[in-house]
């Protein structure tokens, strides 16, 4: 399968935004009820981001047929690239944006999503404060 982009990087960025929730308190608690997998797919490449009680555990490079997630969101690097801005464009701001522009795609368990959205909101867009010099390429 062909890789969009640098796995490690990905990971790096990851594990930078899973820090920087650590250090928001208020985020946590929104999260405190939330044990799930979610998968990330960019283009042809997955990522499995475990999270236990709103603390991101693991992040697991996929693509893997064997590890159950609860829902999906599927879109491009240069979306969340775009996403990722520190004042993102108009579409590019939140989740369900880049789904109304076409940019992006939600599966599985819809109302574990809706149920935690304020928290999976927040954190994706902590990628915004991890952004600085570092790019998502194609």
């Amino acid at each position: 399968m062909t890789q969009t982009r640098d796995d490690a990087g990905m990971l790096d960025k990851w594990t930078a935004m899973g820090t920087a929730l650590e250090a928001r308190a208020h985020l946590l608690r929104l999260g405190r009820l939330f044990s799930e997998t979610v998968l990330i797919q960019l283009g042809e490449d997955e990522y499995y981001l475990t999270f236990e009680k709103g603390h991101l555990v693991d992040v697991t490079p996929g693509p893997s047929r064997k590890t159950p997630w609860r829902f999906a969101l599927r879109t491009d690097a240069e979306a969340l690239e775009a996403f990722w801005q520190p004042i993102p464009e108009a579409g590019f701001h939140d989740v369900f944006g880049l789904v109304k522009i076409g940019r992006a795609r939600v599966d599985g368990d819809i109302l574990v999503l809706v149920k935690n959205l304020r928290f999976f909101k927040e954190f994706l867009a902590l990628g915004r404060d991890t952004t600085s010099g570092m790019e998502v390429s194609a």
